[in-house]
């Protein structure tokens, strides 16, 4: 008997060191552009889902916060059966948010079926959207796919796609919640009354909405004001999660807001192209999270869209951009399905007309 224990006790001896010397190779001999070559932030260690997320919570607050099938996917690892959730069927136009944090993820115009029973896209919504980590669970290796913002577990990606670079993010639907273009332009086209933010009469009538980040709003907002064809402006604060932020909360750089400036213009007077345009002429679109003299995550450079044409347009110039050989450093502008705009204090409102400051560093 005892030397049937020592046998069984040998042969899972060899079982885990097998499994350890496997795991190892795999990660000796992975190719480094698993998880670090792909368009996002690359995560390498393994653990916890939390590691370089922006928005840190206890498995006990996340458990308080998401149901029980969101906890299950998003914080414990696991997989919904497939062809059960309530995305993989269905093709609204609209944007797919982290249903645990709210942060953009996925477009529609992305989503295809690949035939596995999870929504499939063939990538993120920006380079800066989802992050990844190298995952040896079920005797492979996997790359999971995780929200930037809040480290929350959404799926996998694979080399099986149909677009050039062949990728297929295989996500949980649980893990996504949606809005449709409409919901997010009807939202941003509210523009407040009042002296800060009137709005100019339209000769055609027509009136459409932008939103821009491109550092300090102050100047941002002096600049767009003087471009013919806008017909108002409103600075405020957009791209995070915090609920109402206060332009204190947001210098902490820990609400995930951008400042930026919401812009209503006159179509039939100026395009949207043009504005993207006048945007990349007013800021350097090659400093990460900062402008001039003003660093962290609230200066960055970023277009917020609010429809399919919008973010369509946005690429294509920041495309030209890149190619005219006139930036001396990487462009690093984001293009983001736009989220809820918070309408900033009233002094940052029109602040170079009432004080004859242009910018904090524009």
């Amino acid at each position: 008997m005892a030397a049937r224990s020592k046998k069984m006790a040998l042969w899972g001896l060899c079982l885990v060191l097998g499994w350890a010397g496997w795991t190892g190779l795999n990660a000796l001999l992975l190719p480094a552009s698993s998880a670090a070559g792909l368009e996002g932030t690359a995560l390498v260690s393994s653990g916890d889902q939390d590691m370089s997320a922006k928005i840190k919570k206890s498995e006990k607050d996340w458990k308080a916060e998401l149901t029980p099938d969101q906890y299950k996917v998003m914080i414990q690892c696991g997989t919904e059966p497939p062809f059960s959730g309530a995305f993989n069927d269905f093709w609204g136009k609209g944007t797919y948010s982290c249903a645990a944090c709210g942060a953009a993820l996925f477009d529609s115009n992305t989503k295809y079926d690949h035939g596995t029973g999870w929504p499939s896209f063939t990538s993120a919504a920006s380079g800066s959207a989802v992050a990844f980590k190298d995952d040896f669970s079920l005797g492979m290796h996997r790359v999971e796919v995780l929200c930037a913002s809040c480290g929350a577990h959404l799926g996998h990606v694979f080399d099986d796609g149909p677009g050039p670079d062949k990728k297929h993010y295989c996500i949980n639907s649980v893990a996504l919640k949606f809005t449709p273009f409409e919901a997010a332009a009807a939202n941003d086209k509210s523009v407040s009354t009042g002296a800060s933010s009137a709005v100019r009469p339209s000769p055609s009538g027509l009136s459409e909405t932008a939103v821009f980040a491109a550092g300090c709003f102050w100047g941002v907002e002096y600049k767009f004001e003087q471009v013919p064809g806008v017909l108002a402006t409103e600075v405020g604060y957009t791209g995070g999660l915090t609920k109402n932020p206060s332009y204190a909360d947001v210098c902490t750089d820990a609400t995930g807001h951008a400042e930026a400036v919401r812009v209503t213009f006159d179509p039939a007077k100026i395009s949207y192209e043009e504005l993207v345009r006048k945007f990349f002429s007013f800021h350097d679109p090659t400093q990460l999270d900062r402008q001039g003299p003003d660093v962290g995550t609230q200066y960055r450079s970023a277009i917020f869209y609010l429809n399919g044409d919008q973010k369509s347009i946005a690429e294509k110039i920041r495309a030209e951009v890149e190619k005219s050989g006139g930036l001396r450093k990487r462009l690093v502008t984001e293009i983001v399905a736009a989220s809820e705009f918070f309408k900033a204090e009233d002094y940052h409102q029109k602040y170079y007309d009432k004080n004859k400051i242009k910018s904090c560093g524009i």
